[in-house]
């Protein structure tokens, strides 16, 4: 008798194995015709993440480029900050990416206050309601608030898309202590500083 070929064993194989279930299903319909069933059916479940999406009114610009300061001088600007997240959260504010030279960092105090009103460069209406983050110098802010978990100005999201929360930084240079050489030598000096808010959502229990 001849071999069949390893071709006709797989034909062969797959051929055979719809029978096979065939044969199976067969033994169970007769095993079971008599049996009363019933089952219901919860259908369409479902997962699916919330957005969280935080925006501000600056349109890429900075808000705080001041040229020229002398000591003693100050300004205020203001920044409204949206969120569009469907989950509830909580924003804070804290810096990044400090810039220093010449010590002008410890001369300039920052100030942040959360409120209401006023709009970008402009705080026109603005009330405030808090003062969270209290007045400090850049250096003593960029180290005490560099992180999510060390910012400040906490703000509580509902999770509707469109909360607002407007927000006031005052400035001042300071140079109250120093000698005439220790003010000269400031002359030229540049600080800069990156404010952050970040919106992180609530964590909530495990829901089966």
């Amino acid at each position: 008798m001849k071999t069949p070929s390893a071709r006709t064993r797989k034909i062969a194989t797959f051929a055979a194995a719809p029978l096979a279930v065939l044969i199976a299903g067969g033994m169970v319909w007769q095993g079971s015709q008599a049996a009363f069933t019933a089952s219901t059916r919860n259908a369409g479940s479902s997962w699916s993440t919330g957005n969280v999406v935080l925006t501000d009114d600056d349109l890429g610009a900075a808000a705080f480029t001041v040229e020229n300061i002398v000591p003693g001088q100050t300004s205020e600007k203001c920044i409204v900050v949206t969120s569009g997240s469907n989950v509830p959260g909580e924003v804070r504010a804290y810096t990044q990416n400090l810039i220093s030279a010449k010590g002008l960092e410890n001369r300039i105090y920052f100030d942040l206050e959360q409120g209401t009103g006023g709009s970008f460069n402009n705080c026109d209406g603005f009330e405030p309601t808090a003062n969270t983050v209290p007045e400090m110098t850049i250096a003593a802010l960029s180290a005490a608030n560099r992180d999510f978990a060390t910012g400040g100005a906490s703000w509580h999201t509902a999770g509707t898309p469109g909360e607002t929360q407007s927000y006031r930084g005052i400035w001042r240079f300071d140079t109250t202590g120093l000698s005439q050489d220790e003010v000269n030598a400031l002359q030229g000096a540049r600080v800069g500083i990156d404010l952050v808010w970040e919106l992180q959502s609530d964590e909530s229990p495990v829901i089966p």
